[in-house]
């Protein structure tokens, strides 16, 4: 009996000592600071983030040898990732525009290598040579070193009897080579995806935003704005993304000189003719929106297939313009202004790679990526009708026929390719052939032509 009582505060005196064991380690994680609190999450946080983003250990011995070449860009619901990619790229932009020279650097090169020029002078132009050339190297800075490489020295050096070079044509590379990067780095400011290239978005907004800065287009309203943004963006779409991905890198804007055409509108004493050969100038823009509104007899914004054949001298071939709605985009039958550009761009550039493949396409009417007798003979037939309703006796196809393959001399003697017609240097006539009753007369007729040019001359000089 007393052994039994003796035994009942066991249990009660091993829950004592338990519920006394987890009240102290209760006391001790309540008695962690705030800031070791913050530590354990940050070095959890910072762990199942490496492990997220691919940082986990490798055991493929591969990894140690082959750097890591893809990055994944966030999702559209990867908030925090985009807005951190957002700003490593605008400081990443910062920082290369800091490392540009400004304009008081340039005039402390340009006074530099004026002070080292090395004599004797030739004619009126300052020459240096290559231990001067140096020199400056060395008192023009940081920034500066970089134009001063062997290579470019050697690029620049002409002939001169002294080995010298001009130090006009060297200012001149500096000044094209600090203006290429400034202007990479504005373009970027608008490349969104961060992927080196612009989408059509991103250039409207470029050139929307460049407007302001250029004299030239201080007299368009307000309200055209819109219509330029569409008629300058196409141009560089039509002949940088030929595939119609609907993007453009920006090493191609500013390898071609489209971009040098549109920001020479900030000369405010551009000449007339400048402006008229300048697609991007306010009278070339003008010109080519107030074409659609007057052949936009209905006016409801669109041209239709009736409306599209008075364009330029009314004499394309109905053929070609039925293959222009079948291959282009249309909203019911009709035409936007945007398909418009296009198929302006394309007529009005006969000679360039884009407008041939452009023309290549709609008369490639059975996709096969040729043409042959068939497809020629076709597109020629409406020709020949046309000549019928002008009174014209038409001209015999063989004959023609004859003379495209004489031009064109195509790898395959009876297909012609769109290389074919590029490497020729003859694309440009053989579709005003078949396309445009107008062209196929300037170009049956090309000898009288040339012999009227000619005699007008002659005149010209006798008086």
């Amino acid at each position: 009996m007393a052994a039994a009582e003796a035994q009942t505060p066991a249990p009660d005196w091993k829950q004592a000592l338990k519920s006394r064991l987890e009240a102290v380690a209760s006391q001790k994680v309540s008695k962690a600071t705030d800031q070791e609190l913050k530590d354990n999450e940050m070095d959890l946080f910072t762990k199942y983030y490496i492990e997220w983003r691919g940082g986990r250990k490798k055991n493929n011995q591969s990894y140690r040898s082959i750097p890591r070449f893809y990055y994944r860009l966030p999702a559209e619901d990867e908030i925090l990732l985009q807005k951190l990619r957002e700003e490593s790229r605008a400081v990443f932009l910062q920082r290369k525009s800091r490392e540009l020279l400004d304009n008081e650097e340039l005039q402390n090169l340009w006074f530099l290598l004026d002070k080292h020029q090395t004599p004797p002078l030739i004619g009126e132009e300052a020459m240096i040579n290559y231990e001067n050339f140096l020199e400056v190297k060395e008192k023009a800075g940081q920034k500066c070193k970089q134009f001063f490489a062997a290579k470019i020295f050697a690029k620049l050096l002409h002939n001169d009897p002294y080995g010298r070079i001009s130090i006009m044509q060297f200012f001149n590379y500096v000044m094209r080579k600090v203006w290429l990067h400034q202007t990479r780095i504005g373009l970027s400011l608008y490349d969104v995806a961060g992927q080196g290239y612009l989408r059509e978005s991103d250039l409207e907004n470029y050139i929307l935003e460049l407007i302001p800065t250029l004299p030239q287009l201080d007299g368009l309203e307000k309200s055209f704005y819109s219509f330029y943004v569409c008629t300058a963006v196409r141009k560089f779409f039509f002949f940088l993304d030929p595939l119609r991905t609907g993007k453009i890198k920006i090493q191609d804007i500013l390898a071609c000189s489209f971009l040098d055409d549109l920001l020479e509108l900030r000369d405010e004493e551009l000449s007339k003719e400048s402006q008229e050969s300048n697609w991007f100038s306010a009278p070339s823009a003008l010109r080519v929106y107030g074409q659609y509104l007057n052949l936009d007899k209905d006016h409801n914004g669109m041209l239709s297939k009736e409306e599209l054949s008075r364009y330029g001298t009314g004499t394309l071939t109905g053929v070609f313009l039925d293959r222009v709605f079948q291959e282009c985009l249309t909203y019911d039958g009709e035409m936007d202004y945007k398909t418009y550009l296009d198929f302006v761009l394309a007529l009005e550039n006969r000679k360039e790679p884009a407008a041939l493949q452009y023309i290549f396409k709609l008369l490639d009417m059975e996709n096969k990526g040729y043409l042959n007798v068939f497809s020629l003979n076709f597109f020629f037939r409406a020709i020949q009708e046309q000549m019928k309703l002008h009174g014209q006796e038409p001209v015999s196809f063989q004959d023609v026929k004859d003379e495209i393959f004489d031009m064109v001399k195509p790898k395959d003697p009876y297909k012609i390719t769109l290389q074919d017609l590029i490497s020729s240097g003859q694309g440009d006539t053989v579709s005003s052939i078949l396309i445009d009753l107008n062209g196929f007369w300037t170009y049956e007729n090309r000898e009288v032509l040339v012999a009227n040019d000619n005699d007008g001359g002659a005149d010209l000089d006798d008086s």
